[in-house]
């Protein structure tokens, strides 16, 4: 039996306050994000420095909704993100960039695996040629 977590289409699984957590962003949790803060898409924006960047609060709101859809409480997820502090939130930025992007591209995961599995054939293939 594995216990390692797993995430659906769309989600993404990352180590946060010690354990394995399941992150995904729903139209419930954005359209949350959006009556606390500002639209997605300009988040979206400022993550690839086309707009104004996420603050802090927007970062760790992000990650706590995220946590709601993967399966955490509300409190919990809340509670989890509080009791990160200011050496988590530059991993926490990451985090949050890529769980919007498998959100809005949720096969990109997939393919990024993929092409690494070809891309390492395809080494090894050279690899067996290139013997001198």
């Amino acid at each position: 039996m594995a216990i390692t977590a797993i995430a659906q289409r769309g989600g993404i699984v990352e180590i946060i306050d010690g354990a394995s957590k399941v992150l995904m962003l729903r139209n419930k949790e954005i359209e949350r994000f959006e009556d606390a803060h500002r639209g997605i898409f300009e988040i979206w924006d400022g993550f690839f420095n086309r707009g104004t960047k996420p603050s802090s609060k927007e970062v760790r709101d992000l990650i706590a909704l995220g946590l709601v859809g993967g399966g955490c409480k509300d409190a919990d997820a809340d509670e989890i993100v509080e009791r990160a502090g200011p050496d988590e939130l530059f991993r926490y930025y990451q985090i949050s960039q890529a769980l919007l992007g498998v959100a809005f591209m949720p096969d990109t995961i997939e393919e990024a695996e993929l092409k690494k599995k070809d891309n390492k054939a395809e080494e090894t293939q050279r690899d067996l040629r290139s013997v001198s």
